[in-house]
């Protein structure tokens, strides 16, 4: 059984994975967003300007303050998508992570140390060798004590929230409710470039930086569906939000922090191969690296097939199955 597929083990009529949508854009957008919204409101009744952007709002809080609270929205976020899988579709957090009879770790650190060591390693190649003249050191030790803090327990839950909540649970709905897989990948892919349309790299660099975010979500779909599970596409975004926050800044991104490095290049100026090489270059040999690693085969079904409902009397076995899940 496919992890599409083994959502009906589960109670996933249409109207479930509509309402919980809702549930979980309201936990995340509205009950996440009040610490960051008190705050805020707090500085503007002391006499501060109204923030008018995220840049902004990280001037008037600092760097760690506003990561700190940005980044509890998305536990509040991922707080509530466990909630509505548990209650309104009777889901298991190991269920809805993999099709795997418990989650494997071992995937989720190997693709984590991967693409943490080869993204850092670009960045620290630009800064000794290619262009050292786009960075500047930032480092200072209290503040950036205080960001691994915030980082290494906050970052995880936040790409995990995308995670769940695009390659998880709309990637399952939408399956289920489509009786496809290339819909539901699609879909969720655009979904999840969307989500980051407001971001300030989007004003500064143009709508073509979309390519790079449609492209990835593309990408962590790709491999979730290859691989019946989450845990690849969990270590992999862990890896790159944690690293980048850690080891290099700019002042016109979403993730502003006192990292190692900051860049001080001209965004503008930034030229189409850093938002192309990743999706049609380095993207396609991670899939090709993955898919020796655990033997992918029959990609033409895994990502186009139909999602075919399981013959009734499979159910007593996957009823089974999910007792043994809710266990984990």
């Amino acid at each position: 059984m496919d992890y599409i597929q083994q959502a009906y083990k589960v109670l996933h009529d249409w109207w479930r994975y509509l309402v919980g949508t809702i549930l979980v854009f309201f936990a995340w957008q509205l009950i996440g967003m009040i610490p960051l919204m008190l705050t805020i409101g707090i500085k503007i009744v002391n006499g501060d300007k109204i923030p008018g952007d995220i840049p902004q709002m990280v001037s008037l809080l600092g760097n760690n303050l506003f990561l700190f609270l940005m980044l509890f929205s998305f536990a509040i976020g991922l707080a509530g998508l466990f909630f509505t899988t548990k209650f309104l579709h009777n889901q298991s957090i190991t269920h809805l992570t993999t099709a795997r009879k418990k989650i494997d770790w071992k995937r989720f650190w190997f693709i984590f140390f991967l693409w943490g060591i080869v993204s850092s390693g670009f960045v620290l190649i630009d800064y000794f060798f290619l262009a050292p003249e786009n960075y500047i050191l930032n480092f200072k030790w209290q503040p950036f004590l205080i960001l691994c803090v915030i980082a290494i327990v906050l970052v995880p839950l936040q790409t995990s929230f995308e995670e769940y909540f695009f390659r998880g649970y709309l990637m399952q709905g939408f399956g289920v409710v489509l009786k496809n897989k290339w819909a539901p990948l699609l879909i969720t892919s655009v979904g999840f470039g969307l989500l980051h349309i407001a971001n300030p790299e989007v004003e500064k660099l143009g709508y073509i930086i979309m390519v790079y975010y449609i492209g990835t979500g593309l990408f962590l779909g790709i491999i979730t569906l290859m691989d019946e599970g989450l845990e690849l596409a969990l270590g992999f975004h862990a890896a790159n939000n944690l690293f980048t926050a850690l080891l290099v800044t700019a002042d016109w991104t979403a993730f502003q922090t006192d990292s190692i490095l900051k860049d001080i290049s001209d965004p503008e100026k930034m030229g189409l191969a850093e938002i192309f090489v990743p999706v049609f270059v380095i993207f396609p040999i991670f899939l090709f690296i993955l898919s020796k690693k655990y033997n992918w085969t029959n990609w033409k079904e895994r990502l186009l097939g139909n999602v075919v409902e399981p013959p009734k009397e499979n159910y007593k076995i996957l009823e089974d199955i999910g007792k043994h899940d809710s266990k984990l």
